[in-house]
């Protein structure tokens, strides 16, 4: 499996913290992933061939959750990660990498893309923070927290 799996690829993908300004404060949206794994995470995907990652932004966060971006920001934080195991839809992929984006959009109903997400929810930074599963998504939420708190 070793030799095998250094030569698989990783996908390339973007991270789309979506937060939006409400009486309430900044909420985020975190969405019950039933796809690959179970757990709690933002909206992500893969940027398609030849595509710019602002567009895949744009695009991802229309597919899994209908809304469309009133601003989107890039951040200086990327990185990447092995998946915990083989996915036989993902073949030759041993992982993802990520760059971060966070998306501000106009609160409201979510239209879930249900072959990947069964739940959504908005919740306040404390709140998103326990319930993301992966570090590198909880570091991604404390960046673009920081950035709305210093603006």
């Amino acid at each position: 499996m070793g030799k095998i799996k250094a030569k698989m690829k990783y996908r390339k993908a973007v991270f789309i913290l979506t937060f939006a300004k409400t009486k309430k404060g900044i909420e985020y949206l975190i969405l019950k992933r039933k796809l690959h794994w179970k757990g709690w995470e933002f909206p992500k995907g893969k940027i398609e061939k030849g595509e710019k990652k602002v567009n895949a932004v744009k695009r991802e966060l229309k597919e899994e959750t209908g809304h469309h971006a009133l601003r989107v920001m890039r951040f200086n934080y990327s990185g990447k990660y092995n998946y915990h195991k083989i996915f036989p839809d993902r073949s030759g992929i041993r992982g993802q990498t990520f760059s971060l984006y966070a998306t501000q959009v106009k609160k409201g109903k979510v239209s879930l893309d249900k072959k990947e997400h069964n739940k959504y929810k908005w919740v306040n930074f404390k709140t998103a923070l326990r319930m993301l599963k992966w570090p590198n998504q909880r570091k991604s939420l404390k960046i673009v927290e920081e950035w709305i708190k210093s603006g």
